[in-house]
């Protein structure tokens, strides 16, 4: 009996110990199972996501791709627009200039044509016999330059300057002064008035008379300071100067073109004849 109880317990404890096992390993297979359907869940719905932001991604580009070829064409357009409007201002400025050089040209024959009316004469004459001694009265001679403008009214600034210049350039120096006095004398206010004086000494300093040219160089300074010929007509004053052996003069002349126009090109051959004058 207790042999048939001990087998008994033993196929029990054997069973109990079989059993135990097997259920444990059934609760992990269902365990195992349910997070791999939950996995297999959570696959499908990225699935589906990724699917939802594919097409999202593909009307986005679509979006964008129409975006960039409306903004290409809009820029070509701006493009054309601005190249016509500059070929368009182009053509105003060129229009605006000619206007200019022919109201300049037109203002000049005016001023040309006011200068050259003779003034209002007096009611008697001179006459060229004396009657009572029967010799020529003393006329006044008229400068060769003088007759050809009043022999000429319509002749304009710029002419009679340029003639004037072709003079200087071919070494007739005194036909070129004679021209640019007669260039000052009618057209005073001319913005190449100052110029005109200026080659009055270079004709001058040319010629070899240089205390003439001197004065004439420093009649710049005076009747035009605000023009362009100032720190030439200085500098030539200088050298005309030393040509005439007066260095403390010549001197000045070269320190006032270094002092108030630096930035000119006279300044540094200005410079140059100090440190040889104080040599």
């Amino acid at each position: 009996m207790k042999r048939l109880l001990s087998s008994l317990v033993l196929g029990w404890v054997i069973a109990l110990l079989v059993v135990t096992p097997v259920r444990g390993a059934d609760r992990e297979h269902q365990q195992m199972m349910a997070d791999i359907r939950m996995l297999q869940e959570q696959t499908v719905r990225l699935a589906l996501m990724l699917g939802t932001l594919d097409e999202t991604l593909k009307t986005l580009l679509t979006t964008l791709d129409v975006q960039a070829q409306d903004t290409r064409r809009a820029f070509a357009d701006q493009k054309l627009l601005v190249g016509n409007l500059a070929g368009g201002v182009r053509v105003v400025r060129e229009k605006v200039d000619e206007t200019n050089v022919r109201v300049s040209s037109l203002a000049q024959e005016v001023e040309a044509l006011r200068l050259a009316i003779p003034p209002r004469t007096s009611p008697w004459t001179q006459l060229a016999v004396d009657p009572e001694t029967g010799l020529p009265t003393a006329q006044t001679p008229v400068p060769a330059r003088v007759a050809v403008v009043q022999g000429n009214p319509g002749v304009s600034p710029q002419r009679l300057y340029d003639t004037a210049y072709s003079d200087f350039t071919t070494g007739q120096w005194a036909l070129s002064i004679q021209g640019f006095e007669v260039y000052i004398s009618t057209f005073p206010r001319s913005e190449l008035a100052d110029d005109a004086q200026f080659y009055i000494g270079n004709n001058h300093y040319l010629d070899g008379q240089y205390r003439e040219a001197a004065e004439a160089f420093e009649q710049v300074v005076l009747n035009y300071p605000d023009g362009d010929a100032v720190a030439d007509a200085l500098y030539k004053r200088g050298l005309a100067l030393d040509r005439l052996g007066e260095p403390e003069l010549a001197r000045q002349a070269f320190e006032l073109v270094v002092q108030n126009y630096p930035e000119d090109n006279m300044a540094s051959l200005a410079q140059q004849w100090l440190d040889r004058l104080n040599q």
